[in-house]
């Protein structure tokens, strides 16, 4: 069986009471709605869209050592990382999310006949020497502990945040030093990796703790980030208001501090969720043009625009800003 993911210890029972099960069909269509009106907006704005192909996700699959069945193709930022004109399928750390890129196939085709390089990470075995099988939850006081080990590498790609020449990284429940110190040899000299550590006893995606939103303007978690890193001191920081997601919205994969996965489309415009109020005045103070989308249903399933998106052209150039 595939192996559950790490959760604060409040959310272990919702994913329980969902594992091996499909997600509540009401959810799925609301969050599809949304979908949909992101889609409309993003176009509006000037964004060309493109698509995943939907691929089985209960389909029962194997490798050598274990049997999973799939998660869902909903979030792009999670299995695929664009660095210059690279698209890199990253070796993720799920069992249940092992094919997940094959979704993205075609347009991954797609886009390397029109000139982009295509490489992949290392597959991994996933065998149980992957794991920590003896993990407990640390709770808020206790010290981080990983349920990944450095038997392989394993990286997520949303454990990766860009800045033209510069990335900034994090250790987490799915990217291990293996993961990362293979990136960075894979990638050479043109690009910098910084490695930072926040206080999240529950590490897994950088996008929702620290959002660097244009140049000298970054957006922080409030607890996480006890202090600015020293890569940031010149910047203006915003540190996130207090999410507003009600305690009846189910959760399943995620903490509310999703409110921070905003999207940036340019260095003024932003979308952000209709129902965020505090955040929509936030980016307004902060100098920003913030355009609303509903996406409550959707943030159930683990992520929001950023998560949702994964940008493969931007005009400019490449620049360092730190």
């Amino acid at each position: 069986m595939s192996l559950p993911p790490v959760l604060p210890s409040n959310q272990h029972e919702t994913f329980r009471r969902q594992a091996g099960r499909p997600f509540p069909p009401h959810l799925v269509e609301a969050a599809r709605r949304e979908l949909e009106e992101f889609v409309r907006i993003l176009k509006g704005e000037g964004v060309t869209v493109r698509r995943p192909q939907p691929i089985p996700q209960n389909q029962t699959y194997s490798t050598l050592d274990w049997a999973s069945t799939g998660l869902y193709a909903a979030m792009p930022r999670d299995a695929l990382l664009v660095v210059g004109n690279e698209i890199i399928e990253c070796p993720m750390a799920w069992r249940s999310r092992y094919y997940e890129s094959l979704a993205y196939r075609p347009l991954l085709k797609e886009y390397f006949r029109s000139g982009a390089r295509w490489s992949a990470g290392p597959k991994p075995e996933l065998t149980d020497d992957q794991f920590d099988l003896e993990w407990t939850d640390p709770g808020q006081d206790g010290p981080t502990r990983l349920v990944v080990t450095e038997f392989e590498p394993t990286f997520d790609a949303a454990d990766f945040t860009r800045l033209g020449r510069d990335i900034i990284a994090q250790r987490s429940n799915v990217t291990n030093d293996f993961g990362i110190e293979w990136l960075r040899r894979h990638l050479g000299d043109e690009y910098q990796i910084h490695v930072l550590e926040f206080n999240d006893r529950h590490p897994m995606h950088i996008d929702a703790t620290l959002v660097p939103l244009a140049p000298g303007k970054l957006l922080i978690h409030p607890e996480r980030v006890t202090e600015v890193p020293d890569l940031f001191k010149r910047w203006d920081v915003l540190r996130a208001p207090k999410p507003v997601i009600p305690d009846s919205h189910p959760l399943y994969m995620t903490s509310k501090w999703l409110n921070m996965n905003i999207l940036m489309l340019d260095e003024q415009r932003v979308i952000v969720e209709r129902e965020d109020e505090p955040m929509i005045k936030a980016m307004k103070q902060f100098g920003f043009t913030p355009i609303p989308c509903s996406f409550r249903h959707f943030n159930s399933f683990g992520g929001s625009f950023h998560c949702a998106t994964l940008d493969i052209r931007r005009r400019g150039s490449l620049q360092s800003y730190l």
